[in-house]
């Protein structure tokens, strides 16, 4: 795989860091000098409301009024989530494309099809809750100019594991090279089941391992040509079981 990242003309890299707890109040400084500079910013929280079971994972609506009381009292701010009205939706938007907005606090109602040039700053909360895949798309919503753009991932971890896999995204920028990361590290969950990672714990293989993926597949349709399974009568049958028979 090609380690390039093809940007449209002009576009810079956004530049991505795994930021410490003790490092908020100079990302909170961070974002109004770019504020103070006409540009905007993002501010994704994973939930909507507090959780007594994840007490440790912003809110939008609890972290919307802290920032607009008491950090950011002197700029604009709104607030976008999946439980509001599509007009109410569609009014904080367009705010917020027309600049009447500093900064959106939303949950991740904004990882795909949103497009303000102008925001260049991305803070994520709790960022370790997030897989990979869906940190690159929602970094995708800065960027979208020539000006320089800046992604902060923010997580109370100190997990070994959560750190190195946050900082694949200082070190890489393509999609797919990041998604069979997050599959190695956090392992693809079950197939047949609700967990959404751990291993699979097969003997020989890795769903990582597209080489030996691929292989295997071109194994298991060539089996499917002529000869092929009358060779085998024992796996035709188990093949049969499935409902699985392939023309003769």
């Amino acid at each position: 795989m090609s380690s390039r990242v093809e940007l449209p003309t002009g576009r810079k890299k956004v530049r991505t860091y795994v930021v410490p707890p003790e490092e908020r109040n100079r990302a909170y400084q961070f974002i109004r000098e770019n504020v103070e500079k006409g540009r905007q910013a993002f501010i994704i929280c994973p939930l909507i409301e507090p959780s007594e079971t994840l007490a440790t994972a912003k809110a939008a609506k609890e972290e919307y009024e802290h920032l607009k009381k008491g950090v950011f009292p002197d700029l604009s701010l709104g607030l976008l989530h999946g439980r509001m009205l599509a007009k109410d939706k569609n009014e904080v938007l367009d705010n917020f494309r027309h600049n009447k907005l500093n900064i959106l606090v939303s949950t991740p109602v904004v990882e795909v099809g949103i497009d303000v040039p102008n925001a260049v700053v991305m803070m994520i909360e709790a960022s370790e809750r997030f897989g990979l895949a869906s940190l690159h798309q929602l970094r995708g919503r800065v960027g979208r100019s020539e000006k320089q753009s800046f992604c902060l991932l923010f997580t109370e971890s100190s997990s070994r594991n959560v750190i190195e896999r946050l900082n694949a995204l200082e070190k890489h920028h393509l999609g797919l090279q990041l998604a069979e990361i997050d599959l190695k590290l956090r392992g693809p969950g079950q197939i047949y089941g609700t967990a959404q990672s751990g291993s699979l714990n097969f003997k020989i293989a890795s769903l990582a391992d597209l080489p030996m993926i691929n292989a295997a597949k071109k194994e298991a349709e060539s089996l499917f040509i002529n000869p092929g399974l009358k060779k085998l009568p024992l796996l035709r049958s188990e093949i049969e079981k499935l409902g699985l028979v392939p023309p003769d």
